[in-house]
Parts: C-alpha cells; sequence; structure tokens
C-alpha cells in the first residue's frame, strides 16, 4: 500500500478541485500547488502551501516555470526503498510526495478552434505538466498519479476504504492512464505542426488513434475488430439514434453511401443504396426525398434488400414510411423528423445514424503489408469545363447532365466501374471486375432484368479508360447514347472510332477514379 502524507496539485482544468483537496485534508494530506490550483484550493477552504514558498523559487517566464525545480522532483523520484534516494532527500532538505495530480494545457482544444494561430499553439504546449506526469508514472510502486478528474471520486473512496492509502495494482493502472495520456498529447502537437509546415506526408507520421468502439467481430465472425479515431478529429457520424451495434461492414459501406451522398448535395433531393461497399440504386429529383428514395430503390430492388440507406438531407415522415417497406440495415442522414423518427421505432434491429454533413476525411489510411497506405482524399469535383468532346457527336443538354450524374455514381464505385444512367437515376452498374468489358456486361444486365432499357436519355460513365473497342461496342448495342470517361489509352483513337460508327457521342474528362 502507498501512504499518502503530500500532495503536488497543479491543473488546467479546475474541475472537481475543490471536493478532491477538501477530501484529501480531511485524511490530512499537506496539500502543495501551484498558483492558479492554489487559489482554487483556498477558495475551497483548504490549507495549501504555493509551490514557490516550499521550493523558494518564484513563478518565471510569466508562468512558463512553475515546478521544475529539485525539490519537486526529487520528492517524486525518490525511491523509497532505496537507503541512498532517501539520504539525498534528507541532505537536501526534500520531502517524499505521494500523490501528484496534474492535467496538462487544453492543446487540443486550442488547435481544434477556427483561426488559432500557430503562436497561440505554441503557449497551450504544457511543459512542467508532461514532466510531473512521467515523473510520478515512473515511480508508481511509491506515487499515486491522477491526470484524469473522472478519477478523482475513486482516489477518495480508496482513502477512505484504506485508511488513507492506495493499493499498488491501483497506483499502477492510473500510471498507465499517464503514459497514455501524455503521449497521445504529444502526437496532437507534433500532428498540429506537421500539419502546419510539413505537408500531407511527413517522414514520421504521428497521429495518435483513440477507440470509438469495440465491434463485435471483423468482416467475419471469427476476426476481432475495433473502429478507432484520429485523436483531436471529428467523426463523420454521430451516436445512434436506434438499432443493433453497428458492425465492421457496415462502417464500411456507411463510409461508402455517404461519399456518394455528400457529392451529390447540388441535387435539390438526392437518396444512395450501397450494398457491399457498391452503389446498387441511386436517384435524385428537384420535388421531394421520397421521389428520389423510390428512383434509387428502383434501380435495383433485389440489390437493395439488407443495404444501406443515406442522404444528405434529413428525412421526413414520407419518405421514411417508403423506406420502412425495404429492408434496410442502415438508414443515415443529417436529421430525422419526429414521424420518421417513430416510423422507424417500430424496426428495432434497424440501424438509424445521424450524419455530420460538413465533417470532411482529409487523409484516407489502410493497411497492407505489414504497413499503411496513406493518400488524400479524392475531392476531385465534377468540372465540366474541362471536359473535352471527342466524338464528331456533341452530347444533348440531357445528355450532359445524365453524364454528370453517372460520372460522381462512376466516382464511388469500385473498378472496374462501369455505370448506366438517365438525369435521375441508375439504370444499372457494373463493379469490381477483373475486366471492363464483364462489368459492361453486368451494367447492361442489370438495366435490361429491372426494366430500364428504355429510358431515355442513358448514357454510361466509366472510372478509367476503355483498353479496347469491346466495351464501346456493348455499351452502344445497350442503347446507350453518350458515355463518359477519362480517356489516356493507347487506343484512345479505336474507342473514338467506335463511339463514333455506333453514333455516340464521348465525353473525356482527364481524370480518373479508380476505387479499389
Amino acid at each position: 500500500m502507498i501512504s499518502i502524507r503530500r500532495a503536488l496539485l497543479s491543473v488546467s482544468d479546475k474541475t472537481g478541485l475543490g471536493e478532491l483537496g477538501q477530501g484529501l485534508s480531511g485524511f490530512g494530506v499537506e496539500l502543495l500547488a501551484s498558483g492558479g490550483t492554489a487559489r482554487t484550493l483556498r477558495d475551497a477552504g483548504c490549507a495549501v502551501t504555493e509551490v514557490s514558498a516550499y521550493t523558494g523559487a518564484s513563478e518565471m517566464l510569466g508562468g512558463r516555470v512553475k515546478t521544475l525545480h529539485p525539490k519537486i522532483h526529487g520528492g517524486i523520484l525518490a525511491r523509497r526503498h532505496e537507503p541512498a534516494d532517501m539520504a539525498d532527500l534528507a541532505a537536501h532538505q526534500m520531502a517524499p510526495i505521494d500523490l501528484v495530480v496534474v492535467n496538462l494545457y487544453p492543446f487540443e482544444a486550442t488547435v481544434a478552434r477556427a483561426g488559432t494561430t500557430l503562436e497561440e499553439a505554441i503557449e497551450q504546449i504544457d511543459i512542467g505538466g508532461p514532466t510531473l506526469l512521467r515523473a510520478a508514472a515512473k515511480n508508481f510502486h511509491d506515487v499515486v498519479v491522477l491526470s484524469d478528474s473522472a478519477d478523482y471520486a475513486e482516489l477518495l473512496v480508496q482513502l477512505r476504504n484504506n485508511r488513507g492509502s492506495i493499493d499498488r495494482q491501483t497506483s499502477r493502472r492510473l500510471a498507465e492512464k499517464v503514459f497514455v495520456r501524455v503521449t497521445a498529447y504529444d502526437a496532437a502537437i507534433s500532428h498540429y505542426l506537421e500539419q502546419t509546415s510539413a505537408g500531407p506526408f511527413p517522414q514520421v507520421m504521428s497521429a495518435q488513434y483513440q477507440k470509438v468502439l469495440d465491434l463485435r467481430y471483423g468482416e467475419n465472425p471469427h476476426q476481432q475488430a475495433a473502429w478507432y479515431q484520429v485523436a483531436g478529429e471529428p467523426l463523420t457520424i454521430g451516436a445512434a439514434i436506434q438499432g443493433k451495434p453497428l458492425s465492421y461492414n457496415n462502417l464500411l459501406d456507411i463510409d461508402a453511401a455517404m461519399g456518394l451522398a455528400l457529392d451529390l448535395r447540388p441535387h435539390p433531393f438526392a437518396a444512395v443504396i450501397v450494398k457491399h461497399g457498391n452503389p446498387c440504386g441511386v436517384g435524385v429529383s428537384t420535388s421531394s426525398l421520397r421521389e428520389a428514395f423510390l428512383k434509387a430503390r428502383a434501380g435495383d430492388p433485389v440489390s437493395a434488400f439488407g443495404g444501406i440507406f443515406a442522404t444528405s438531407q434529413p428525412i421526413d415522415g414520407e419518405t421514411a414510411e417508403r423506406i420502412g417497406e425495404t429492408f434496410f440495415e442502415v438508414v443515415v442522414a443529417p436529421a430525422f423528423c419526429d414521424e420518421a423518427r417513430t416510423i422507424f421505432a417500430k424496426k428495432q434491429n434497424l440501424r438509424v445514424i445521424p450524419m455530420q454533413p460538413d465533417v470532411q476525411e482529409v487523409m484516407r489510411v489502410r493497411s497492407v503489408c505489414g504497413g499503411r497506405l496513406v493518400q488524400t482524399g479524392d475531392r476531385e469535383s465534377t468540372m465540366p469545363d474541362r471536359w473535352t468532346v471527342v466524338t464528331a457527336r456533341t452530347p444533348t443538354a440531357e445528355e450532359m447532365a445524365a453524364l454528370r450524374f453517372a460520372w460522381i455514381v462512376g466516382k464511388h464505385t469500385h473498378s472496374n466501374a462501369i455505370v448506366f444512367a438517365t438525369t435521375d437515376r441508375t439504370l444499372g452498374v457494373g463493379a469490381g471486375q477483373m475486366s471492363r468489358i464483364d462489368s459492361v456486361k453486368i451494367a447492361e444486365m442489370k438495366m435490361r432484368e429491372h426494366g430500364h432499357r428504355e429510358r431515355r436519355p442513358c448514357v454510361a460513365a466509366s472510372d478509367a479508360f476503355f483498353p479496347f473497342r469491346d466495351g464501346i461496342d456493348a455499351i452502344a448495342a445497350a442503347g446507350v447514347t453518350a458515355i463518359i470517361q477519362p480517356g489516356g489509352s493507347v487506343r484512345d483513337a479505336e474507342v473514338v472510332a467506335a463511339a463514333n460508327e455506333a453514333g455516340v457521342a464521348m465525353v473525356v474528362t482527364g481524370v480518373r477514379h479508380f476505387r479499389h
């Protein structure tokens, strides 16, 4: 057991400090504290000695130096079972410090604030705090350390139950918590400075990840999984309003569905249905979300079963009623009206998730070969002013509107991606095939099976160039009248010639959107 006779307190966040000081004083603990902490303790009626009075050294440099003194760190680091250490304390007239209570300057909160300057951020880099915490945590056999106000109450309970002492198991656990906190704090500083000077790919990536959620399992039941976020960065979704816990695969599909829904925000209403990472139905409308949803579901009603629905618009009751007609795993939207919540509540397993539409992930990270692949997000927007018509026939205005829509959907479809669409909905999607011609065949099959072959205009989008003319021939045979693709193949001339032979208009964007 560690007997608590003397405590050092130096905290930025004063939450619970008065109650802690009163509790410690009740056990006869001598309190040492830095300036602002000492004032708060006195206001709470506690007897306290200021660190400057104890060390004989005044705070200096505008408060930058308070606790960096041998009498403080000697009292913390002295090993009670080492006679030489205790002799050194006596020789230098130092007293052991048994409890250290420190929380750090609010660096993370400061840099999260819009408009924070580099100078403001630097002033919130704590020096003495991490040093005190590390010293106390290193000597956890003899010193108890508190870095989180949430642990104050437990400490006081243990002191009461153990007659002024703390067991070493608790001391070690609190020390482990310190090293996690200090590591995260240093990583936040490094990450901030990297972002402001080193560009997106520094030599060492120091972002700290915090666990958001333990998952039931990973992609398969025999795999373990958890969800993490970069410390200090906001999540793109909020806590679930209802439904079963989210799964690993749910999160992958939510991420895919939200990305497409957000890219469709120029449309007044947009509805996205994703299955296994790919859009199986997408619809837009100028009149209602309900209409957009019905178009999306009609795109591939078979694949929609068990999918993820996402929209960047709030869900109203009428739309919720129609959504409820199909089994979905997850519904994602910025908001849900009361009527929609009541309707969804009848489906207890349905996960209803609020979206944060203004939060964008800056970097994309994937594990591979024991390491990490890191890239910036695919933020390339649809820019028709940079597109080039390469065929004899120019797309009509209606075809061009359909091409813009299809191009956005294709960006969010796994390669090789082929999207058949009209101005307001997908007609067939071919995704994830080893050859582009196979994706064409699948998209045509979906369009035919679900009765969309006669819709006009009927256009096609390809996420990358066509390596051979066979894809163009198959697309033209399916009734498509306009194609959009990046271009860049060594056989571009053959591909354009095939389009001209079929009377198909072709637009080249110069931008590829592979999604692996």
